[in-house]
């Protein structure tokens, strides 16, 4: 894990002054990169490196992860190649041993040297071999090419501003906010993110002028012609390929097993975070196949037993051998960090668990000396655990007239106590565009809302949320927080081949008898049934609601008294109709909801430390 800079001039030189801007900007996130920095300068007009009068620079923050020594300090040169990367490539090894066949040779033991011999043997195409995380820069002396690169579930960020002829990109916003010649909020994101919740849905950011680089996308950029070209180096494939539900299983522990185990490369400390839940117990047991020694776990405990999973976390702890730390963190104030958390994640955020997530990280950074860690977010999108996959499963069964399946769903999903005992309005607002959009009278706007209830087929349903609607926002802020601590997370379900495989087997191995992540439950035969077979989910559970109606009551209304939010002066919301959606929240109205509340607020705190006072 590391944070990269670059800028480019394609007409012009910059100067010495600039020079020394660049590498501000790229120390700007030292915290994602406190074990080396490095920057290098180039003419690319003539090809030579040069500190004074340059076109390009390239600038680097490494958290050294694997080959520690200084071999594998960035900006890395070989094969007349530069490459400054953020990431990791989990199959390096496998790719080098090939890459050794075809005649090349290493100087390191990173996975960044292999990256660019696979660049130079396969071309940029050939990213599609990497398998891991990532958004790195190479710069091609031989042919003059600026390729950037990111991975394929935007895991790793790599942001970019264009002015003129001069092109920048970053690891970060706050690293290109300083360049932009003026500082505005664009509309159409605030307005999605304001009416609907949605966040990382396209490329445009929070800042008018600053974009993402799309996930599994390159930016080719010929510093002859001054072209930039995009190009998907991968997509999904679309196997039609009949598995039967036992050949599934198979194929699915083999692709899951790999991936945990390729996740375990590291020449530094490693450790788990185990919730009791499904996911994390299936990683964390595979993991043991693969660990000499025991394997650290870390816990999360809450003092509220109706949320705490702590029973599941004694129950994997007794059958398996782990050392595991179980951490409690303080849920009683979250006021203390708000400012410290929007600083690292630069944008807005839907919900105040960003928070906690944050003071999670912080208390394991405090409390251990791991610096990688296991984590399973992405399973319930690549496995259909959320609770509006099974509705949409549902919905499928009555369009097709399938009305066995249908009425057997229903019936198991009561005995097993499952899906539709969980059952929450609140979960489902999203994709009921009426009940979305109801009393919110304090938005000025009402644009056209971005249609996320609508998809072909439970497919499509599911790769709109692992590409757009879910997994990009869960990564961008599990990488800004973990990140803040130099930590890195490594996301076992978010392996291409897995998700890749998990898109294209039928629904119903995924969803069967009133369960949801059928498949997982039934091949991981190693953990205990009382966690195989949970039919509760809790998540992280946080007591946002009594957050809202205590600590930040009072700054709440502070801060949209008469008028005077950043919001109400940019045109966004009206305060007074916004704090009688508040008061009547307060007072128990069943048709306001915390998030909408937690959305407002966030936004505005955000604006008042990027635009105002």
């Amino acid at each position: 894990m590391c944070g990269i800079f670059g800028a480019i001039d394609l007409e012009n030189r910059f100067n010495k002054n600039d020079f020394e801007k660049f590498c501000a900007l790229t120390d700007l996130v030292s915290y994602r990169g406190p074990d080396a920095f490095d920057y290098k300068s180039f003419n690319t007009f003539d090809k030579a490196q040069s500190d004074d009068s340059f076109n390009l620079f390239l600038g680097h923050r490494r958290l050294s992860i694997i080959d520690l020594s200084s071999d594998g300090n960035q900006p890395l040169f070989s094969d007349n190649c530069w490459i400054i990367f953020n990431g990791e490539i989990f199959n390096y090894i496998e790719l080098r041993e090939e890459l050794k066949s075809y005649g090349f040779k290493f100087r390191t033991n990173t996975d960044t040297e292999v990256i660019i011999k696979a660049y130079k043997k396969f071309g940029p195409k050939g990213f599609d071999r990497l398998n891991g995380m990532w958004a790195f820069a190479i710069y091609d002396v031989e042919k003059n090419l600026l390729i950037l690169s990111r991975d394929r579930f935007s895991i790793k960020p790599l942001f970019f501003y264009h002015e003129k002829n001069r092109f920048y990109f970053s690891s970060e916003i706050k690293q290109l906010v300083p360049l932009l010649d003026k500082k505005e909020i664009e509309f159409e994101t605030m307005q999605n993110f304001l009416q609907q919740g949605l966040l990382e849905i396209e490329s445009k950011t929070f800042f008018k002028g600053i974009n993402r680089i799309p996930a599994k996308t390159n930016f080719v950029i010929n510093l002859y012609d001054k072209s930039v070209t995009n190009i998907k180096y991968w997509e999904y494939s679309d196997l039609n390929t009949y598995f039967s539900f036992k050949q599934a299983e198979k194929k699915f522990t083999e692709l899951f097993y790999d991936s945990v185990k390729i996740r375990l490369r590291s020449d530094v400390s490693l450790g788990s975070l185990l919730s009791g839940g499904l996911d994390s117990s299936a990683i964390t047991s595979i993991a043991l196949n693969y660990t000499k020694e025991k394997l650290n776990t870390f816990s999360v405990i809450s003092d509220d037993k109706k949320v705490s999973e702590e029973k599941f976390i004694d129950i994997f702890n007794h059958h398996f051998p782990v050392n595991n730390k179980k951490l409690i963190i303080d849920t009683n104030s979250i006021t203390d960090v708000i400012e410290k958390v929007l600083y690292h994640q630069d944008e807005p955020f839907n919900y105040l668990i960003v928070l906690a997530h944050y003071k999670l990280l912080k208390t394991l950074n405090d409390n251990s000396d791991i610096t990688v860690i296991l984590n399973g977010q992405g399973g319930d999108e690549v496995l259909l655990g959320y609770l509006r996959f099974y509705f949409f499963y549902i919905k499928s069964l009555i369009k097709h007239h399938n009305f066995f399946d249908f009425g057997k769903e229903l019936l198991l999903s009561f005995v097993y106590r499952t899906a539709l005992w969980q059952f929450r309005i609140n979960a489902a607002k999203r994709y009921l565009p009426k009940v979305l959009i109801a009393d919110k009278n304090f938005l000025l706007n009402k644009t056209d809302l971005v249609e996320v209830w609508k998809f072909a087929d439970l497919r499509e349903a599911q790769i709109n949320e692992i590409d757009k609607y879910s997994v990009p926002y869960i990564n961008r802020y599990e990488d800004r927080n973990s990140m803040a601590f130099s930590k890195e997370i490594r996301l076992p379900f978010l392996d291409h081949r897995l998700v890749d495989f998990l898109v294209n087997i039928p629904p119903e191995f995924k969803l069967k008898n009133g369960w949801s992540k059928y498949l997982l439950r039934k091949s991981m035969t190693q953990l205990p049934r009382k966690i195989r077979w949970r039919n509760d989910k809790k998540g992280f559970s946080l007591p946002e609601d009594r957050w809202i109606k205590t600590e930040l009551k009072n700054e709440i209304k502070n801060c949209f008294n008469d008028n005077k939010s950043i919001l109400s002066q940019s045109g966004y919301i009206k305060d007074d109709l916004f704090l009688n959606y508040f008061n009547r929240y307060l007072d128990g109205d069943s048709r306001t909801h915390f998030t909408d509340i937690n959305r407002i607020f966030i936004a505005e705190k955000w604006a008042r430390m990027n635009f105002g006072y």
